[in-house]
């Protein structure tokens, strides 16, 4: 529908002040109608001049105040009208003509701004759940990452538990090793040597060893509740994001690997409670991959130091078994000298005391043979002068001196021999027992030892540190 303005002729018939009446009328009518838009749909004919037309000019009052506002207001009318056109799209045909020139306005709200609206913030929506589902999609890889860590670390624990088993079970062969090393026999045996200096050291070692495994299975486990604190925590952030992801379809890229959100707001998708969650967790798989290493690395060097412990005090026994052995053949073969010698000096001992006997000549004096009488004739004659004494009584006596000497020494050597060939034989009994219990010691090493199923990059990984024990010849 158009609105014009008619315009009136220049004949007056009436009165002036009924004519200005009524063009002041007119004139206020259309301003308002201009004002409040009535009957307008997209554009309109903007008037030359606020007046109803050409014919008012020379009628109109100069002086009136009603005329000057009249004309402010157009002026202002016509500046909002230029700014609504910008600012609002024109949907209605409408026009307002009061000239040739046209200019838009703004229109009325169209008939489909409910469905407009509707369709903007099922876009908004949209859009936030795509995003939603980004993030919802790095937490949960991230979580399926944790998991997974958890599960090598898991593995990892494993190995350590079997590790701490075969160090306990270690302590437990030393300890054994130790007291069944007491029960050799005699009394030299029992002092130490330098298969228990090495049982000692292994004790140290194994007792180190146990230590630094179980602070790094406290550490794995301390870990492992972390990584599980940030799986639960990651998983219930993705639930919570996942919250809005009901209507939103599962085809497309939006839950694919998107970029990665940076930008954080309480009301964004991606909050200031999943970044932090994130890193956490990120951190967390991080100190993860860094304890599994270390791990590794303690395992490998505690299966070379344990190996290279067992194998130094194995081979210690291995030679003082030898070396009793040894010990044992020499003392077989010097008994047996020692026994030989026995027998000739007991030979000797005999013949001496035989000689002996005879040289003190018969117990009673009616067994005396003649020629051995001191009054026999021929001594007599012959000591009728003085200092013709006969020395036989003197070296008798002296014979029989040497004699007694002779013999009490030689009884005194077989007493010793005699002493030492049981010396001997007790020591070879004792050197007897003593390498079969340190066989059997070191037979129970090898069969007690822990048969563990670690994996073999773990047991043939390059020894890291060795055991400083000493070489025993």
């Amino acid at each position: 529908m158009q609105v014009q303005s008619v315009p009136l002729g220049s004949i007056t018939i009436g009165a002036q002040s009924w004519r200005d009446g009524t063009v002041r009328n007119i004139q206020r009518a259309e301003r308002l109608v201009r004002q409040t838009r009535a009957g307008r749909s997209g554009t309109y004919s903007r008037p030359r001049s606020c007046s109803a037309g050409r014919g008012f000019t020379p009628a109109r009052t100069a002086g009136t105040t009603e005329d000057k506002e009249g004309e402010e207001e157009c002026a202002e009318s016509r500046d909002c009208i230029c700014k609504d056109k910008t600012s609002r799209p024109q949907t209605t045909e409408g026009l307002f003509h009061s000239g040739s020139q046209r200019t838009p306005v703004a229109p009325f709200p169209p008939t489909s701004l409910r469905e407009r609206c509707a369709g903007a913030s099922v876009a908004v929506a949209g859009e936030y759940m795509r995003r939603v589902r980004e993030v919802e999609g790095q937490l949960r890889r991230l979580a399926g990452r944790v998991t997974q860590e958890g599960i090598k670390l898991q593995r990892e624990r494993g190995h350590l538990e079997k590790m701490l088993h075969s160090i306990r079970t270690d302590l437990n062969i030393n300890s054994r090793s130790s007291e069944g090393r007491t029960r050799r026999p005699s009394t030299a045996e029992t002092e130490r040597d330098g298969a228990d200096y090495l049982l000692s050291c292994e004790r140290r070692e194994l007792t180190e060893l146990k230590q630094d495994l179980e602070g790094a299975l406290r550490n794995t486990l301390i870990q492992l509740q972390a990584l599980g604190q940030s799986s639960k925590q990651l998983r219930d952030c993705a639930s919570e994001r996942a919250r809005v992801l009901e209507l939103l379809p599962h085809s497309g890229s939006a839950g694919g690997h998107g970029t990665a959100q940076t930008k954080t707001d309480p009301v964004s998708p991606f909050t200031p409670e999943c970044k932090q969650i994130l890193e956490s967790s990120t951190l967390a798989v991080n100190q993860s991959q860094l304890l599994r290493e270390n791990i590794r690395q303690i395992l490998t060097s505690a299966i070379a130091r344990q190996k290279t412990a067992r194998r130094a005090v194995n081979d210690s026994l291995v030679k003082k078994i030898a070396e009793t052995i040894d010990l044992q053949q020499n003392l077989t073969l010097m008994s047996a000298a020692t026994r030989q010698a026995m027998f000739r000096k007991q030979r000797e001992v005999n013949c001496i005391r035989h000689s002996h006997d005879r040289a003190q000549g018969p117990e009673y004096s009616g067994d005396i043979l003649a020629r051995e009488k001191l009054n026999r004739p021929l001594v007599q004659v012959y000591q009728r002068h003085p200092g013709t004494q006969l020395p036989e009584a003197a070296l008798l006596i002296q014979g029989s001196a040497l004699l007694r000497r002779c013999l009490m020494s030689s009884e005194d050597e077989l007493v010793r021999l005699q002493h030492t060939c049981l010396q001997l034989m007790d020591d070879l009994l004792g050197k007897r027992a003593a390498a079969q219990v340190d066989a059997g010691v070191i037979r129970m090493r090898r069969q007690q030892v822990d048969r563990r199923a670690l994996p073999s990059f773990l047991q043939q990984g390059p020894c890291r540190s060795q055991l400083p024990l000493p070489c025993v010849d």
